[in-house]
């Protein structure tokens, strides 16, 4: 939860108006920009080079602090398209350099204040090679980020709000970030230069995704290729997500703990799997779908979180560049025998993707609908629709 900043005692400089905090008492110290509060979360770290908005505007990124490793977060400024999410639920930002003014035909508004805008608290010029390093040895830490204007801080007080936080394991938050009602997507295209967003005017499928926190350029994807798109908040039966006769079954990526939200999330599955239709699982949507077959999922130390990683697909024999964000793995010995292991992590090895041996049932890990990132994935989509016009054509005969 965010919390307007208040006045308190302080041994740290007054030069230094926005601190970082950790569980074990480590301070970072820097200026603040963006939103004047305090806020507590995971620390993690992204690699990706570009594509920031998209990135902090990701629902799977609630109940986190994002320490960007890339020096130059800002000079492109920000724009009215490249949000993935209506409501941003980052907990806080962390910059190594000073946001430079935006230079970019698409940018409307300087991140400072985009972040003021949507009540983002962020740190620059701090050092983030160092906190990125700490993090690596030690794991993802809880931490309280924290901006005055006045430069007046208790440590005290912050570490024990920082400590007091439950952390991402055992949490839901699925529930908090899902849509509250049906929706139809309104059926745009990816972006595209000198075009922007085109109007999808076909839809011959219709696919109904289950809401943990999606991104919209997943949902452009589905435009992309000709689908009606129903939304439905993640705790929607699967008899309700029937009555809307859907071709295809998609579960979204997410925060939070997948075994948290698999308190609900696990029978709807099962029951959906029963009938028999295609169905595609990203991200956290992954990991339910990987409960949901009687397997388990576990922390990880690091996580994955950019847009540079590598994966073997292990079916077609040759190597992907994905973009990544999950702090979550899927544990590859507790998996059933009818599930094939599809993709893994040239990095650590992990799990990238399952599928079921007998149904058109399969997910990854990563994110193919690639804002920001590689298209090397987006195959992936075309398998899923390929699965519904097959699933189509069996039933007709």
């Amino acid at each position: 939860m965010i919390k307007k900043a208040k006045n308190s005692s302080s041994k740290i400089s007054q030069t230094h108006t926005g601190i970082l905090v950790l569980e074990n008492k480590r301070v970072f110290k820097g200026i603040g920009i963006g939103y004047e509060g305090v806020a507590t979360g995971e620390v993690c770290f992204n690699t990706s080079l570009t594509g920031y908005q998209e990135i902090i505007s990701d629902p799977s990124y609630a109940g986190q602090i994002i320490n960007f490793t890339f020096p130059h977060i800002g000079n492109v400024g920000t724009n009215y398209e490249d949000h993935e999410s209506d409501k941003i639920w980052t907990r806080g930002v962390i910059f190594n350099s000073e946001i430079t003014n935006p230079s970019n035909y698409r940018s409307f508004l300087h991140l400072d204040y985009w972040l003021k805008k949507n009540k983002i608290i962020g740190i620059t010029g701090l050092d983030t090679r160092n906190l990125t390093n700490f993090i690596r040895d030690k794991g993802a830490p809880k931490g309280t980020i924290c901006y005055s204007n006045k430069g007046k801080f208790s440590i005290n007080k912050l570490t024990n709000t920082t400590i007091k936080w439950s952390g991402l394991k055992n949490l839901d938050l699925a529930e908090v970030v899902s849509t509250r009602k049906n929706y139809i997507w309104k059926g745009l295209k990816t972006w595209k230069k000198g075009t922007g967003f085109e109007k999808n005017k076909k839809k011959s499928l219709h696919v109904v995704a289950i809401d943990y926190g999606i991104k919209k350029n997943i949902l452009r994807y589905f435009s992309n290729f000709n689908c009606k798109v129903t939304v439905v908040p993640c705790k929607t039966s699967a008899e309700k997500i029937m009555s809307l006769k859907p071709n295809g079954i998609f579960l979204s990526n997410g925060p939070g703990d997948p075994a948290a939200t698999g308190k609900y999330a696990i029978n709807i599955i099962k029951d959906l799997i029963k009938k028999n239709l295609p169905i595609f699982g990203i991200c956290l949507g992954h990991q339910i779908l990987a409960l949901a077959l009687g397997g388990k999922t576990k922390k990880m130390k690091l996580g994955h979180r950019g847009a540079n990683h590598p994966v073997k697909n292990l079916i077609h024999d040759n190597v992907e560049i994905t973009s990544q964000n999950h702090g979550f793995e899927v544990v590859k010995e507790t998996l059933p025998k009818n599930i094939e292991v599809t993709h893994k992590s040239l990095f650590d090895g992990s799990i990238e993707g399952i599928r079921l041996k007998n149904q058109p049932v399969f997910s990854v890990q990563y994110h193919p609908e690639s804002n920001p990132g590689p298209q090397d994935s987006v195959y992936l989509f075309k398998e899923f629709i390929h699965n519904i016009k097959r699933n189509a054509k069996k039933k007709r005969h």
